[in-house]
């Protein structure tokens, strides 16, 4: 048993090693700045104050940012999981040399950076791209739609940012759901509809939950697509934190909104994993006890 510890911890020392080194020592860092003071011409002045966290939730400017961030971030979550979740279904039954084809072609964006994705994005949603293009085709316009610089144009850049993590997330999950509970409700007389509501999504929640997680942390600290696609007037807390630190020179405050970003996202993150294990143990406690 003590051999084994040691193996344990043998193996667990280089990891630990690498997380404290590289995360939790420049948090720590982070978390000194932003109780220091901003005093313009001095870049920043040792104290020990709240002010930089009180200005976040108190300033009616950074408080609509956030919650601009929160509604893109749930609106982004909620669509790839709807739209994902179809072809991760159908990835899992999919004859093996199909699968592997399909499985690249998911994997493809991914070797692709952001930036790159969201200027492919600006060719397409220009006055004269792709998509005004093809609606002047078909519903002929007085005038070009404006479509960049837009809260949906960074809706639409960062649904196609996460969701290949989303499908990729799913499919590993409803790979191990073994399809004969599936085959057991339709022979009963459900439909295909009521056989996956009452069978497959059941049984997929631990990987929805692992991708609506997935999904609503990439999109909460999104920054490439939203300053690309958004423009300067569609601010996401990202983007304002880069700016604090890089233009203002406001370290305090860049790192108080950086830790207010990790704060809400990891709340919301927790509660919402509260919340589903609570429903599915209730709900598995009730039907045992039916049984």
């Amino acid at each position: 048993m003590i051999t084994h510890r040691r193996t344990a911890l043998a193996l667990m020392l280089p990891a630990t090693i690498m997380v404290l080194v590289f995360l939790a020592v420049p948090l720590l860092l982070l978390l000194r700045y932003s109780l220091n003071r901003f005093v313009p011409g001095q870049f920043m002045v040792e104290a020990f104050t709240l002010d930089n966290y009180a200005k976040c939730l108190t300033d009616p400017y950074y408080f609509a940012v956030l919650k601009t961030t929160l509604l893109m971030a749930i609106g982004v979550t909620v669509t790839c999981l709807v739209t994902g979740f179809p072809p991760a279904l159908y990835l899992t039954r999919a004859t093996p040399r199909f699968k592997a084809i399909l499985i690249l072609a998911v994997i493809l964006p991914l070797f692709v950076g952001n930036a790159v994705r969201a200027a492919g994005w600006m060719v397409a949603f220009g006055q004269k791209g792709v998509f005004n293009y093809l609606l002047e085709l078909i519903f002929p316009l007085s005038s070009p739609l404006t479509i960049m610089y837009t809260p949906g144009a960074v809706f639409v850049g960062i649904i196609a940012v996460n969701l290949p993590f989303v499908v990729l997330t799913l499919q590993s999950v409803l790979e191990g759901i073994d399809r004969s509970s599936e085959e057991a409700a339709l022979s009963l007389g459900a439909t295909p509809f009521e056989a996956w509501r009452l069978v497959t999504l059941p049984l997929a929640i631990p990987g929805v939950l692992a991708a609506a997680v997935l999904c609503f942390i990439l999109t909460m600290n999104a920054y490439a697509t939203p300053v690309l696609l958004g423009g300067p007037r569609f601010q996401m807390m990202a983007p304002v934190v880069a700016n604090e630190v890089l233009n203002q020179n406001n370290w305090p405050l860049g790192a108080s909104l950086s830790f207010m970003l990790m704060l809400v996202t990891l709340l919301l993150t927790a509660i919402a994993n509260l919340v589903v294990v609570r429903r599915y143990s209730h709900k598995g406690c009730r039907e045992s006890g039916k049984h």
